[in-house]
């Protein structure tokens, strides 16, 4: 896998390095499932090839280092006993602090339009698999507060929100951790040409005017999200977020005070907090 280093200078009270990785997708399933589900594994490992290679790297690399491991999401490609079995072992076995992604809710990948009714099919499931909260955490490291919100489906909801407004209250610099990366103009001028949309939570309305109907409903931002995006944006105390979902490498900015990271398959992100 690709080393990256990105250094955050927040204030810790000892310096320390978490390693970022994202999207592994894996494509496990047995007969447990039905015959759906295991001729959909064997279509999607094509996909992702070195979905378990790349994890046993970043599971080998972590130990070595003694390192916390922060996955952004898509630890999963759909939801299976072997897929489960496995992602239970990687958080139970290894210091993973986890946010979800769309994926780790998708029952047989584009069958159904995703939303909160369509993730609270597998949610209580699938959470048994993760050893914290994957819709909203939080734990401090050496006085930086880690927090992983869930925005896979391109929204923020109202607890979450005030969860977030919550965790401020001890004025901790906080690490922000998500799937979807938040829209700003250069990783939309970046993401944009590459699909048939931008992928980006809170995406204004007017920029995904040539979106196909299904992407923009999809991506429109409510108003929760917009006003919890705000809030993200103007607080002092967030000092960087880290993201995936886009499956390449991106560094940008947020804000002029809160840079952007998205982090690639087949990439370790070494985040050297200081």
């Amino acid at each position: 896998m690709k080393i990256l280093h990105t250094p955050v200078v927040c204030g810790a009270e000892k310096p320390f390095t978490l390693l970022h990785i994202s999207d592994t997708h894996l494509t496990l399933a047995d007969e447990r499932n039905d015959k759906r589900k295991i001729d959909l594994a064997d279509d999607r490992s094509s996909c992702f090839p070195s979905a378990l290679s790349d994890l046993r790297e970043a599971e080998e690399y972590a130990r070595k280092n003694h390192l916390t491991i922060v996955h952004t999401g898509d630890l999963i490609d759909f939801v299976s006993e072997a897929n489960l079995d496995a992602a239970k072992k990687f958080t139970s076995g290894n210091d993973v602090f986890f946010s979800a992604g769309n994926h780790e809710f998708s029952l047989y990948v584009g069958e159904a339009f995703e939303d909160e009714a369509y993730r609270n099919q597998s949610l209580a499931h699938v959470q048994e698999s993760f050893t914290n909260d994957i819709r909203f955490a939080s734990r401090v490291i050496n006085g930086v507060k880690l927090i992983a919100i869930d925005d896979s489906y391109y929204r923020f909801d109202r607890p979450q929100l005030e969860k977030l407004k919550k965790e401020t209250e001890d004025n901790l610099p906080i690490i922000l951790l998500m799937h979807n990366p938040i829209y700003e103009p250069e990783l939309f001028r970046t993401a944009r040409p590459k699909g048939d949309s931008a992928y980006l939570t809170s995406t204004p309305d007017e920029l995904m005017s040539d979106y196909s109907e299904y992407r923009f409903k999809q991506q429109q931002a409510d108003d929760i999200t917009i006003e919890t995006t705000e809030f993200i944006k103007s607080c002092p105390l967030i000092k960087a977020v880290f993201a995936g979902h886009l499956h390449y490498d991106y560094e940008g900015k947020l804000t002029e005070s809160i840079p952007q990271y998205v982090t690639g398959i087949g990439t370790m992100r070494l985040i050297d907090i200081s």
